[in-house]
């Protein structure tokens, strides 16, 4: 049923329904209409580890790695699916993605500590990003990251006096090429335009391509590309994809990621292997067969395997109905930050009548995380829930207004164990001095 609404019987009881594609696979409401993830009872993960709380289905973080390598293997001979760690850079989801048999992108010294951590091989392991200090630099040669991506010319710069040119292995690099392709999302996860502070021109990658070939120590294997985040159409991929060609003839090429995900039920983003159809596709058509193709994906592989979990605190009522909970804009920025779309529900009574504004705590008038969700009779103490919060959010979680930071719980099984525990009131002054 479209919403993930609860089917009744002509006897009037609740029976087990499947949730909408928003929620972890697997997920579903009981006979008594409350919300499982993973096997396990939301109240009750909220009764254990408190609210606001995000709660992970570990099965769905795998099933969604297992998707994406499958549909590579089928539409590309050569290639491999590399996580964007940035999207849910937590050691036990990185964990998964590792045993998994992904890769692993990273943009920082952090990332790249956080995915070794998780325990990627360093040659699983690409490095990016448009301003990464000398310190980043020696710490990702230290650790013999796999493959870096050059964003700039200082990069080169930087590298030159850095690689050893008597290494026994050259460090392997990519240049990444801004296509210029014109994008329908929104301008802060857009990254492909001509305007943009990634990657280098077409001009400007002709002249890094260039300078890397004739740089010690260093073997220049392809070219990358990304274009922007939550993407529906195919059409700019191909388009980034055939800016490619005449930059001369590589081994490798970096596609980068974007493909969108769920957010409200009646989202409808492509499907993984029409995502990777095309873009394989276009890679043989425009670049020649035989190419190692890699994918980034972030969002579509972990969006949907999460939800935030919040306690009802106070409801007022004056034009709209403001329902506010124990958390906000300090554990989910997405929606202030550029207007991203949540639903949610009361836990144990989804549907419902009551239009209205689920907000946060936060001494913020825009601290508002849904503004038009429609609720079963809020109430002070209710559990509510906002689905598709896996990328993004833990990424983005601050300390606003002093309030601690929630916890990660993965649940398989029927069985919730904590993986990040909620920081305390101590810990928002561990890095004091004095």
């Amino acid at each position: 049923m479209a919403g993930g609404l609860a089917s009744h019987n002509r006897l009037g009881m609740v029976t087990a329904q499947q949730l909408s594609a928003v929620y972890p696979l697997g997920s579903r409401l009981t006979g008594q209409g409350r919300l499982e993830i993973g096997g396990c009872d939301a109240i009750e993960v909220a009764r254990e580890f408190g609210t606001p709380a995000y709660v992970v289905a570990e099965d769905d973080l795998r099933e969604r790695a297992r998707t994406w390598r499958e549909a590579l293997h089928a539409h590309h001979a050569e290639g491999a699916v590399v996580f964007a760690s940035k999207a849910f850079p937590c050691t036990a989801v990185l964990r998964v993605f590792a045993q998994e048999g992904l890769w692993c992108d990273v943009a920082s010294a952090g990332e790249l500590h956080l995915a070794l951590r998780a325990g990627f091989p360093p040659e699983r392991l690409v490095m990016h990003g448009n301003a990464r200090s000398e310190d980043e630099l020696t710490y990702a040669l230290a650790s013999a990251t796999g493959t870096m991506v050059i964003d700039n010319f200082d990069d080169i710069d930087r590298l030159a006096g850095l690689v050893d040119a008597s290494r026994p292995s050259p460090q392997a690099v990519m240049v990444r090429v801004n296509p210029g392709v014109a994008l329908s999302t929104h301008a802060s996860i857009s990254t492909g335009q001509a305007d943009s502070k990634f990657g280098l021109a077409v001009k400007d990658a002709r002249v890094a391509i260039a300078r890397l070939q004739d740089l010690p120590g260093v073997a220049l294997i392809g070219l990358h590309v990304h274009i922007g985040s939550q993407l529906y159409e195919l059409e700019p991929f191909r388009a980034a994809i055939a800016t490619l060609a005449g930059l001369g003839d590589f081994p490798v090429y970096d596609v980068g990621g974007g493909l969108a995900a769920p957010y409200v039920d009646g989202d409808r983003p492509p499907k993984v292997h029409e995502w990777v159809a095309a873009v394989s596709e276009a890679v043989r058509h425009r670049l020649g067969p035989g190419r190692r193709l890699l994918v980034e994906p972030g969002r579509s592989l972990v969006a949907n395997s999460a939800v935030t979990l919040y306690s009802v605190v106070s409801i007022k009522r004056n034009v709209s109905t403001w329902v506010a909970v124990d958390g906000g804009m300090s554990d989910n920025l997405r929606p202030m930050l550029y207007g991203a779309r949540y639903e949610a529900q009361v836990v144990d009574r989804f549907g419902g009548s009551v239009r209205c504004r689920v907000v946060g705590k936060h001494c913020e008038s825009g601290d508002v995380l849904v503004p038009d969700a429609v609720l079963d009779d809020p109430r002070v103490g209710d559990v509510l829930v906002t689905p598709g919060t896996g990328a993004y959010t833990y990424a983005m979680a601050n300390n606003y207004n002093g309030v601690p930071r929630p916890p990660v719980v993965f649940c398989k099984d029927g069985d919730a164990r904590l993986v990040v525990r909620r920081e305390t009131l101590d810990d928002l002054a561990a890095r004091d001095v004095d």
